[in-house]
């Protein structure tokens, strides 16, 4: 196990997903937000204009880095090549947090653009363990793992995935990052109680939460499916299981997460200003 904290941590205050096209704004809003994620595998490369804004970012703001693309949940070894750009990223900008996914995106070589689910199983287990167990032993620091949105459930799961979620950290020292909006949808769509899924979340181990949209859809049979859409303002019933989720938590640092449809700057800012306003109102 990875005995070891983040070297800072975000502050408990609102951050946003940072978009290219609001650094300006960013720049002359007096009061912008508490800090900022970014999508590792964005920022990648040598240089020019993205690692430029980044570093200006990064001088004024906590960064929080989060990545889309190591596939933590694969059968395969993970990417040695990804894992060592992630490093170099990840040792230049020094960031407050990095985080990653409880899914699988890679097999056989092959890359696919989503964040597919695993089945809750002792080997799944093991071989989830292992993946975290060498991303923090080559970034000589702790992860987050966030729960998934979920459309689907396997039979052959033995565990619940609170469960799973709370032996990943249990064996390998990684914190949390427990997503609002996915447990959301995912209640939804398994037909389980979003509230009791937190009552059951290891929450002494989340040290950030997320918070997005989601669109409306529907299955083969004509069931409501949510999908987790990341560009839409988030909805009333999620903003109120943040509530639930804060009474029992404390404070945590949240991000806005708007990934599509990206609106200008002042609907984000708007959107984070509901959330410091719900941390506001966590009882005392």
């Amino acid at each position: 196990m990875f005995d070891a904290s983040p070297e800072r941590g975000l502050p408990n205050l609102p951050g946003v997903g940072y978009k290219p096209q609001h650094f300006a704004d960013i720049f002359t809003d007096p009061a912008p937000v508490g800090w900022f994620e970014i999508h590792a595998e964005n920022y990648m490369g040598d240089g020019g204009r993205p690692l430029a804004q980044l570093n200006a970012l990064a001088k004024r703001f906590p960064i929080s880095v989060h990545g889309v693309g190591l596939s933590i949940g694969g059968e395969g070894r993970l990417d040695r090549d990804h894992l060592a750009r992630l490093k170099r990223l990840v040792g230049w900008l020094e960031p407050a947090s990095f985080s990653e996914h409880l899914a699988w995106s890679s097999h056989g070589g092959a890359y696919f653009n989503d964040l597919l689910p695993l089945p809750y199983t002792e080997a799944t287990l093991a071989r989830v363990c292992d993946h975290i167990d060498e991303v923090q032993e080559a970034l000589g620091r702790q992860m987050l793992l966030e729960n998934p949105s979920s459309y689907l459930a396997f039979t052959e799961s033995t565990m619940r995935e609170t469960e799973f979620l709370r032996a990943v950290s249990d064996r390998t020292g990684c914190g949390l990052l427990l997503d609002i909006n996915n447990v959301f949808v995912s209640a939804t769509n398994l037909h389980t109680d979003p509230r009791a899924y937190i009552d059951a979340f290891p929450l002494d181990r989340v040290q950030e939460m997320h918070l997005g949209g989601h669109e409306a859809d529907q299955d083969e049979d004509g069931t409501l499916l949510l999908i987790d859409s990341h560009g839409a303002p988030m909805a009333d019933p999620v903003w109120a299981l943040l509530d639930y989720t804060l009474a029992r938590s404390g404070p945590r640092p949240l991000l806005i997460e708007w990934d599509n449809d990206v609106p200008e700057w002042p609907a984000l800012a708007d959107e984070a200003r509901k959330a410091a306003a719900a941390l506001e109102r966590i009882p005392a």
